[in-house]
């Protein structure tokens, strides 16, 4: 009898995804620091890139302006970009290039100029990388007119966001949770025995089949989904409380795509400090909608307002968790 096949690693669907979009398009580049063969990048996601496709992927100087600079120069010229940033932290350097320059050339020509670059940022903390290597500050991204913030998430095909990304004629980053990458993708709309998903206007929608009178909407970037999936499962076989998860792959600008919040109660939760939060933004474009029929409201979850420790009980006293979103539901509903 034959083995079932295991879904793929995040990790390796990315780099699938890469291999792919390469393939069907000789005017793609990718550029970043060390991703060329035999290192691949920090996380392994360029690996064979090189080897495959030669001068198109290229290492790089240690300088996270020039990368994306440069990738915002071919994307300019007429072609495609994907930059590596080796961590999400460093793109702090980048930032003059993606806000004055990639995410304004896009309009500020006199006429609409497409500008195809993705900004790939490995981000959040679990791993014991201390503070200038385990942020996620999707944040400090948003509201920059022309600019794009995406984050992976094991619902959505990475090609299809990659391209997408090209397609829309803006500057975006992805930023691709560190953790995320050794989780595996699901598919088939199957997450386990309790949980369904389905893709609606590209937003993931997961929740128990069959079942209505959701007691709360949990609303999560792509890393935090799996803590939310385990807090779920607990609300629900523990507490009796029945949440529904939705998972966008687009950050900013952010649209639920007509996707309403079915739950009495939403909750927003992300990995970025506390304060002016990508959850904040979400709550702001929600109440217009749902002010008539929340119970309470929004609760935002985030990380605390602390740099991020590299001892792991530190560490964890600062990042967010099952048990945070569990908490927060619980009060919420209290």
């Amino acid at each position: 009898m034959r083995e079932p096949v295991r879904a793929e690693r995040v990790s390796e669907h990315l780099n699938r995804a890469l291999h792919d979009v390469l393939a069907a398009d000789p005017t793609v580049h990718v550029l970043g620091e060390d991703i060329a063969d035999p290192y691949g990048g920090a996380f392994k996601i360029t690996k064979g890139l090189s080897s495959r496709f030669g001068d198109r992927v290229r290492s790089t100087p240690i300088s996270e302006a020039a990368i994306v600079g440069t990738g915002a120069g071919l994307a300019l010229g007429g072609d495609k970009a994907i930059v590596e940033i080796m961590f999400a932290d460093f793109a702090a350097l980048a930032f003059d290039q993606l806000m004055n320059f990639a995410s304004k050339s896009t309009t500020m020509y006199g006429r609409p100029v497409p500008m195809p670059l993705v900004v790939r940022c490995p981000s959040g903390g679990r791993r014991g990388y201390g503070p200038t290597h385990s942020q996620s500050p999707q944040k400090h991204f948003l509201g920059v007119p022309g600019l794009s913030v995406l984050e992976l998430t094991p619902f959505h095909d990475a090609r299809a966001l990659l391209e997408d990304a090209f397609a829309a004629g803006r500057p975006a980053l992805l930023f691709e949770d560190k953790v995320l990458y050794t989780r595996r993708m699901f598919r088939d709309g199957v997450v386990d025995e309790l949980f369904r998903y389905e893709l609606v206007n590209g937003l993931a929608r997961v929740a128990v089949e069959g079942v209505d009178g959701h007691d709360c909407t949990i609303i999560a970037p792509g890393g935090m989904a799996h803590r939310a999936l385990e807090a779920m499962r607990e609300l629900l076989l523990e507490h009796d409380v029945l949440c529904e998860l939705l998972v966008p792959a687009r950050l900013y600008p952010f649209d639920l795509g007509g996707v309403l919040p079915r739950g009495r109660q939403v909750c927003v939760a992300e990995d970025g400090a506390a304060g002016a939060t990508w959850g904040a933004e979400v709550a702001t474009r929600l109440y217009p909608v749902l002010w008539g029929r929340l119970a309470r409201p929004i609760t935002l979850v985030s990380a605390a307002d602390s740099v991020i420790p590299a001892a792991p009980h530190l560490e964890r006293e600062v990042l967010v968790h099952a048990d945070t979103i569990r908490l927060a539901v619980l009060e919420a509903l209290a």
